[in-house]
């Protein structure tokens, strides 16, 4: 495959200056390898999660035993894509006792960490059923964030993530979509 740099362009989707290190909100959504629908299928307006969804929602919910300082809040796994809010609370969220010290931004370390883990387990389970759906990829590369800057914002965004399964048929995710945002 050529380069493209239209398509590759691998800006940061970070704020400049920002110090992600803050306590604060952060909302992240994270797209399946070529926006491959591994984790289910939307039904009525609710997902039905598959056996790769359920692994996602596991690990997403061991994300406070992980990281000490970090509490979950709204999340949807939809086929081929994840929405969750990260609140950064409390103690220094660089640091995890028992785990050592972790550089870099607290929410690139929290979600690499989730990336990981759930890939290990999907590949994992491919393995024990001599299937190979996925490549060795799970997640696309990078993932998309937005700092929630206050409660007005936050009920916002805790309602996009709510409604998202009724809102599948349009949502510009859904391969079988016109991608039109009504």
């Amino acid at each position: 495959m050529k380069y493209d740099p239209e398509k590759h362009d691998r800006r940061s989707i970070r704020l400049k200056d920002y110090d992600y290190s803050n306590e604060g909100a952060y909302f992240v959504t994270i797209c399946t390898h070529r926006r491959q629908c591994l984790f289910g299928e939307i039904a009525n307006g609710e997902i039905l999660l598959n056996n790769f969804g359920s692994m996602v929602e596991k690990w997403w919910r061991k994300l406070p035993a992980k990281f000490p300082s970090v509490e979950i809040d709204a999340h949807i796994i939809m086929p081929n894509h994840f929405h969750g809010i990260i609140a950064i609370v409390g103690a220094d969220p660089r640091v995890c006792p028992d785990l050592g010290a972790h550089t870099g931004a607290p929410l690139h370390k929290i979600v690499q960490w989730f990336k990981t883990v759930t890939t290990n387990e999907c590949l994992r389970f491919i393995k024990q059923q001599d299937t190979n759906r996925l490549g060795s990829k799970l997640w696309q590369r990078n993932y998309y964030e937005h700092i929630i800057r206050n409660e007005t914002a936050l009920n916002a965004v805790h309602d996009y993530i709510v409604m998202n399964p009724e809102n599948w048929a349009d949502d510009p995710e859904n391969p079988g979509s016109s991608g039109e945002i009504l």
